[in-house]
């Protein structure tokens, strides 16, 4: 959020509660309406303030911007009636923290440096495909299997690698992924989170302006403003060297870095989908020519 937004009235607890009242019909709220057309998706402003016990006025003056302070009750009150999830209720929470704020507080600083520990760690969970992420999704460090099983991304120069990038817009990523959609929505999610908390960080603003010109898609998933993404689970890939590979993968905050993420892909020994594994490693290990690098992509992607 700029300067500009916020004396314009507009704020990123604004647009979450704008977005997600927009996504909660008044039958899923409990309320019995009236047949007929109905110009607003999801609820009114009104019927949202009735839910949470709080004058129509009050709750207009939050969603526009000019009441900055609304109360924890309040808080979970709305949390309530929008049928958030508790990562979801937790980041209105931080909204709300961050709306009070009288000083915008300055930007955090991006940081891409991977201690030495970590790299050893990356290279230990070899023949599992591994990589660390920075807080915008940007690829910061791989073993040769967590490289190579984002198929063609070694092809950008180093500092263009990102995932929410490479998602949307490297050509052979929709045939990758065996559920693109989930993959593309997980992405949006977690720099919308970031938004939220950290609106003004140049990193951030620097991918997502050049993903909202670039990309419909990513542009309609951000005025969603899902922050909920998954951490663990199972995923399949269709990939162009070893075929059709279906993986678990664990996602893991790094403690003491600046929202660095461990990212890793396994399956157990003896498997089809664990000797593919193998094989990425393999591949992976060859030596390829140096990926292409310019002072413009330094310029342009050094920090995400």
């Amino acid at each position: 959020m700029t300067r500009e937004q916020s004396t314009s009235g507009d704020t990123e607890l604004g647009r979450f509660l704008r977005a997600r009242r927009a996504r909660i019909t008044p039958a899923e709220a409990g309320l019995t309406v009236s047949p007929g057309l109905r110009r607003t998706p999801g609820l009114r402003r009104e019927e949202l303030a009735t839910l949470t016990g709080i004058s129509i006025g009050y709750y207009t003056r939050m969603e526009r911007g000019r009441e900055t302070r609304p109360s924890q009750a309040v808080v979970d009150s709305l949390a309530r009636a929008l049928h958030l999830e508790e990562d979801e209720h937790e980041h209105l929470r931080s909204l709300a923290v961050l709306a009070a704020r009288t000083v915008p507080q300055p930007p955090s600083p991006p940081s891409r440096t991977i201690r030495p520990g970590v790299k050893l760690l990356l290279e230990s969970l070899r023949p599992n495909a591994a990589h660390v992420v920075s807080r915008t999704n940007g690829l910061l460090a791989a073993n040769p299997g967590g490289l190579r099983l984002l198929a063609g991304i070694e092809e950008w120069p180093v500092r263009q690698r990102n995932l929410a990038r490479y998602v949307f817009l490297h050509p052979t990523a929709r045939d990758l992924f065996h559920d693109w959609a989930t993959q593309a929505r997980g992405c949006v999610a977690r720099l919308r989170a970031l938004a939220g908390t950290d609106p003004d960080a140049p990193d951030l603003a620097r991918l997502a302006g050049e993903l909202l010109l670039k990309s419909p898609e990513f542009a309609r998933l951000w005025e969603r403003y899902d922050i909920r993404g998954n951490s663990y689970g199972r995923k399949t890939f269709h990939h162009p060297e070893v075929g059709d590979l279906t993986l678990g993968y664990q996602s893991l905050e790094l403690e003491g870095t600046p929202g660095h993420r461990l990212i890793t892909y396994y399956d157990e020994p003896g498997t089809a989908d664990h000797d593919a594994l193998v094989l990425l490693d393999m591949l992976g290990s060859q030596p390829t020519p140096h990926a292409p690098t310019s002072s413009e992509d330094e310029t342009t992607s050094s920090s995400s």
